[in-house]
């Protein structure tokens, strides 16, 4: 009986350990996205997207999160969204925010369409990653490529 419950337990806390987590790493669509942005125009945004399969967007990422840290009292939003596949999100990841230990906000982009996201995210954008996006009021600027972290410093102060 002691063994059956200290299973039972060892279970319940495993699983809720994991749901915790993933709570951290939530599904965003672009409609999602566009009202976040809209709701929160006094906000500067960057948004970049990633995902853990690619080497450039795994070595800029370090660089949000220090820009999100350092900047932390201005009003500045890093919104961190993997492309990976949704049925990534608790086995590559969730795992991959945790390892890393990411304090900035990770989404997983929760569409089905590539290419019809990609167009609504910038008409210019081929797909490829990393991408970003800087975002205040109406000015908008997107970048297709790796950024080092003083272009990306000198790209949020542009805004």
């Amino acid at each position: 009986m002691k063994i059956h419950t200290f299973k039972i337990y060892t279970f319940l806390f495993f699983a809720f350990s994991v749901m915790g987590y993933s709570q951290n790493v939530k599904l965003l669509n672009i409609d999602q996205l566009n009202e976040r942005i809209k709701n929160g125009k006094d906000s500067t945004y960057v948004v970049n997207f990633w995902a853990t399969w690619c080497a450039p967007c795994i070595k800029e990422l370090p660089h949000f999160e220090k820009l999100n840290a350092e900047y932390k009292s201005d009003k500045l939003v890093v919104l961190l969204i993997s492309v990976d596949f949704k049925s990534k999100l608790t086995s590559a990841v969730v795992p991959f925010v945790k390892r890393k230990n990411m304090k900035s906000q990770v989404f997983l982009l929760n569409e089905s369409n590539p290419q019809e996201y990609i167009d609504r995210i910038d008409k210019t954008w081929s797909g490829s990653i990393p991408a970003t996006i800087f975002i205040k009021e109406d000015k908008r600027k997107f970048i297709e490529s790796e950024l080092t972290y003083e272009q990306l410093l000198t790209e949020y102060k542009k805004l």
